[in-house]
């Protein structure tokens, strides 16, 4: 924690607000996020982190399916994440049928670079 900046604390320090309100059933609010950062010691969370983290959060099924998605709220394209934790033998074979079909590259004719010159013509430069 001694690697992270003040903003990086702030924003931990109200995403376990909100998680531990969820948890608990009561309604995210802003005002309900400082107060348990309050009740919690921390004091220094900058004042609009509860505001913007419970305007987006207040609905417990928008915050449950953000939950239960993995990497959802990465900025990423996150990792794959595990593979299935009780498949068994039938998962596999179900697995080996399937196949994604192989991407074919579009052809673009040839004689156009990137921004749109033909070859050789010289363009603006």
């Amino acid at each position: 924690m001694d690697k992270l900046t003040k903003s990086q604390k702030d924003e931990y320090a109200t995403s376990y607000a909100i998680l531990a309100l969820y948890d608990g059933g009561a309604e995210v609010t802003s005002e309900q996020v400082a107060a348990l950062l309050e009740a919690t010691g921390n004091t220094e969370v900058e004042a609009f982190y509860p505001i913007i983290f419970a305007n987006y959060l207040n609905d417990p099924e928008t915050l449950g399916k953000l939950i239960a998605t993995p990497g959802a709220g990465s900025g990423g394209s996150g990792g794959g994440g595990g593979g299935s934790g009780g498949g068994g033998a039938g998962g596999d074979a179900e697995e080996e049928k399937e196949e994604e079909p192989e991407e074919e590259e579009a052809d673009m004719g040839g004689g156009m670079d990137m921004f749109g010159g033909g070859d050789g013509d010289g363009g603006d430069y």
